[in-house]
C-alpha cells in the first residue's frame, strides 16, 4: 500500500495532479478540498489511497488526514464507490459530511451530485455511529482569482464524470446568477454542481 506521495506538481487540475517523485510521475485522482489546498504549491505531500478494481489501480489523494478517513468511511458504505466519495468530498467539507450524519440531515448529502434519498438514508445508518467517535476538525479554504476560472471549473466537472454540455449550461446559469464566482474557482463549481 502506498501510504503517501511527497514530490513536484508537474500538473494540477481541480480534480487531478501529477506528482513527479525522482522522474516517477504519479497521477493522484483529488478532491476540490484538496485542489484548494494545493493549487498555489510547487511541491506537497499527499496522502493517498490505492484502489484496486480488475480494470484499473486508481490512486486517490488528500491533503489532510480528516479527508482520507472520511473518504474510507464513505467508500464502506455499500452502494458508495471511490469516484461518488470523492463527489462528496468535492461538494462539502469532511466536516460538514460528518455534521449531516450526526445530524441526520438527509437533504445535505442529497445536494451531492448522484447521492438519492437512499442513498443519503444508507450513508446515515451505516456511519452514524462511527461519525460520533471521529473528533470533528475545522477546515480553512481559499481560492485566488484565475483568468481560466470557467476553464478549470468545467475540466473539473467533467473530469467527475459530469457530460461537457451539462456542466457548460450549470457553468453558464450559476455564472448569470453570480457572476462574482469567476473569482472563486472552488465556490463555482461547487454551485454548479448542486446546480445539476
Amino acid at each position: 500500500m502506498i501510504a503517501y506521495l511527497e514530490g513536484k506538481l508537474t500538473y494540477k487540475t481541480p480534480a487531478l495532479v501529477y506528482i513527479d517523485i525522482q522522474g516517477l510521475g504519479y497521477e493522484v485522482q483529488i478532491s476540490l478540498n484538496t485542489y484548494s489546498k494545493i493549487q498555489h504549491l510547487e511541491t506537497c505531500k499527499l496522502l493517498t489511497y490505492l484502489h484496486i478494481k480488475e480494470d484499473a489501480h486508481t490512486l486517490y489523494g488528500f491533503f489532510e488526514e480528516a479527508e482520507k478517513q472520511m473518504f474510507l468511511h464513505l467508500i464502506g458504505v455499500s452502494g458508495i464507490g471511490a469516484s461518488t466519495a470523492r463527489m462528496m468530498l468535492s461538494s462539502l467539507q469532511p466536516a460538514d459530511i460528518q455534521r449531516a450524519i450526526l445530524m441526520e440531515n438527509e437533504k445535505m448529502l442529497e445536494g451531492v451530485k448522484g447521492i438519492g434519498a437512499k442513498t443519503a438514508k444508507r450513508v446515515i445508518l451505516e456511519l452514524k455511529d462511527k461519525m460520533k467517535r471521529v473528533q470533528p476538525e475545522t477546515v480553512h479554504l481559499s481560492a485566488t482569482p484565475n483568468n481560466t476560472t470557467e476553464e478549470d471549473a468545467l475540466n473539473a466537472l467533467v473530469t467527475l464524470g459530469i457530460a461537457r454540455n451539462m456542466a457548460e449550461q450549470a457553468i453558464r446559469k450559476v455564472l448569470k446568477a453570480d457572476p462574482g464566482l469567476l473569482n472563486d474557482l472552488e465556490d463555482l463549481i461547487k454551485k454548479a454542481l448542486k446546480s445539476l
